[in-house]
């Protein structure tokens, strides 16, 4: 089963969604959102995706977030979309998509619900 992960080596969530995805047996594409983030389209069919709305898919604690006055209950979809792609920090880690769907691994078993069933 191809998976591909959205990354941040950094983020204990992000390292721990990719051992269990190596656990189910599936080697993922593995792309580090901080270098290469996706387009603001792709963003968005990931987060329609995963059946969350964009401000489940914002990093609030990211000092950037206030900075931006992203706490606007006021903007929209579209210019925190835009905020994310202009500044990848803010988007929530990881994304995991495989055939069966895509997850933002938060919790982190939510994962689980993308992989298929190991047995044991």
């Amino acid at each position: 089963m191809h998976a591909v992960i959205y990354h941040n080596p950094r983020c204990s969530t992000s390292r721990n969604a990719l051992a269990l995805i190596r656990e189910a047996g599936i080697e993922p594409e593995v792309i580090e959102y901080l270098r290469t983030p996706p387009t603001r389209e792709r963003l968005a069919a990931l987060v329609a995706a995963a059946g969350i709305g964009v401000r489940d898919a914002i990093r609030r604690k990211e000092a950037v977030y206030a900075e931006l006055g992203l706490d606007d209950p006021m903007l929209d979809d579209d210019a925190l979309l835009d905020a994310m792609v202009r500044e990848p920090i803010l988007i929530e880690r990881p994304f995991v998509e495989t055939a069966l769907g895509v997850r933002l691994a938060r919790p982190l078993e939510r994962v689980r619900e993308v992989l298929p069933a190991v047995a044991g």
